[in-house]
């Protein structure tokens, strides 16, 4: 009930300072978006490609283990201010809003059935600073919005890695490798892994294995930005 009554309360626009119903973009800033998500992307990783390109290069290279991914938009401006808003700002209110817009997303190409929601674990170091799991966040109201099922806690860190921020691709992938486990048996389902941004993939990847390790049929990501030249 609580988050049905948040819904209908007037608060302002994330993006523009708009009045509107609940934790929500307004009507321009949500069609803004939406058009810009139908750059063609790869289908594998949601990179951004040239307008001849049927896939990025580094999927070509090397796929990752996940089949999909579903991107909300990319992580530039003005978008990326909601990303910064739940990761820096710490506000909780930008969660469902991210996790509208990657609905969207959803909706606009579905997989072909209901998907098991898996949020990609931070690091204690994070968890520390913020206080929450911005990619769990996500994956709470995802699951609202989507009526699919979460599964908490399903992916644990085998160890912590370095701060990815300051990492080049191959870096990332190294220190990625390996670094989750999943105890639960998901023999047969289908999981969408869920996160807040998508640079190199590393992360994903690791992610995926983990899952797919643990009987998985398969993996799609869904992420709520992707950069546009991560990979």
């Amino acid at each position: 009930m609580g988050r049905r009554l948040l819904a209908r309360v007037p608060c302002d626009c994330p993006l523009c300072g708009a009045r509107v119903a609940g934790a929500r973009l307004c009507e321009g800033c949500e069609t803004d978006l939406a058009d810009a998500s139908f750059a063609p992307r790869c289908p594998r990783c949601a990179l951004r490609l040239e307008p001849d390109a049927l896939h990025c290069a580094a999927c070509l290279a090397r796929p990752p283990a996940f089949v999909r991914t579903i991107a909300a938009f990319d992580y530039e401006a003005p978008a990326d201010t909601l990303i910064g808003q739940l990761k820096t700002q710490l506000r909780l209110s930008a969660a469902p809003v991210l996790a509208r817009l990657l609905a969207h997303a959803v909706w606009c190409e579905p997989p072909a059935q209901a998907l098991l929601l898996v949020a990609v674990p931070s690091s204690r170091a994070s968890l520390r600073r913020r206080g929450m799991n911005p990619a769990a966040e996500i994956a709470r109201s995802l699951a609202a919005q989507l009526g699919w099922p979460w599964l908490r806690a399903a992916l644990r860190r085998r160890r912590e890695t370095p701060r990815q921020t300051a990492l080049g691709r191959q870096a990332r992938l190294a220190g990625a490798r390996g670094v989750f486990h999943c105890p639960r048996d998901l023999r047969g389902r289908h999981v969408g892994l869920v996160d807040d941004v998508m640079t190199t993939a590393s992360t994903a990847d690791a992610a995926a294995r983990a899952l797919l390790a643990a009987g998985a049929a398969s993996v799609t990501v869904l992420v709520a930005a992707r950069t546009p030249r991560g990979r």
